[in-house]
């Protein structure tokens, strides 16, 4: 779960065999992760933001219930290839990032694309009941592995589509969806600590283990929240170095323990801040 303003902590893991695919208890586990947002005190409008590989009948259907936007990839098979191919040209949208974005199809960085929405019915396979009407959003870039000294006789495009119920704008909604990138954080910083590699041989122990370093990554996180500003955003190995792992001395005297700092120590506003908001007394009833 993230906001514009902090870095995102996990609000819920499932350790799998290596056999299970991506969207397996996709749904489930969708439900829970909305339940626990919830139960940590998101009271506004939750946007769940995925890949394609969830992208299923169930898994909208649970945002639904959950009263939760959605905004899914959708892989590019025909329907999807069908309903892209009639968005007239006059519709496209030129954007430009403002930081250009790795494009994991071709392996190259792109800043300009153009992008475009139409209606189109989700899994038009299903029984009618279970087919949605929802929001197309499509981003094109021009394909790049052509040849340059090649003369084209019309642009080669390549598609990514996304569908979604949100109501914001099209340029806002596709870089909201954009946004989802962002899980590959939470990753990075497990694999920079407790997940660097699997403890046990034993699956409900590694189950186990990705439960507490999940539980620490969030820890982390709250504490860098405390601290300042900065460290709301940091990565969690940049919390630890500034506020964890502190070279500090511990002195006992009257029965009351000192803990001496460093003198002229970068990091003493952020942990005093940190210190006191968590050492506070307790307000009076």
């Amino acid at each position: 779960m993230s906001t514009p303003v902090a870095a995102p902590i996990i609000t819920g893991t499932r350790l799998r065999r290596g056999g299970a695919g991506s969207a397996k208890g996709a749904a489930s586990f969708v439900a829970e992760n909305i339940t626990a947002a919830r139960a940590a005190g998101a009271t506004g409008t939750l946007v769940a933001r995925m890949d394609s590989a969830f992208s299923s009948y169930a898994v909208v259907a649970a945002c639904q219930r959950h009263d939760v936007r959605y905004s899914i990839t959708v892989p590019q098979n025909r329907p999807v290839k069908t309903a892209i191919a009639k968005i007239d040209e006059d519709a496209w949208v030129p954007i430009r990032y403002p930081n250009a974005i790795h494009d994991e199809a071709s392996g190259q960085w792109i800043s300009d694309a153009e992008i475009a929405e139409t209606t189109f019915t989700a899994f038009s396979s299903r029984r009618k009941s279970e087919r949605i009407v929802t929001r197309l959003v499509v981003r094109r870039v021009k394909d790049l592995t052509v040849d340059p000294d090649q003369t084209e006789l019309f642009p080669a495009w390549r598609y990514h589509a996304f569908i979604t119920d949100s109501t914001i704008e099209l340029v806002q909604v596709e870089k909201q969806h954009r946004g989802h990138a962002i899980i590959e954080q939470p990753g990075a910083d497990l694999k920079d600590s407790a997940m660097a590699h699997m403890p046990s041989g034993v699956f409900t122990a590694n189950a186990a283990w990705l439960t507490l370093a999940a539980i620490a990554h969030n820890l982390t996180r709250a504490a860098g929240a405390l601290a300042s500003r900065f460290h709301a955003k940091a990565r969690t190995g940049t919390i630890r170095r500034h506020l964890i792992t502190v070279p500090a001395r511990i002195a006992h005297r009257a029965r009351h323990l000192t803990l001496h700092l460093p003198k002229g120590w970068a990091q003493a506003d952020a942990f005093d801040a940190l210190f006191t908001t968590t050492h506070a007394p307790p307000v009076a009833a």
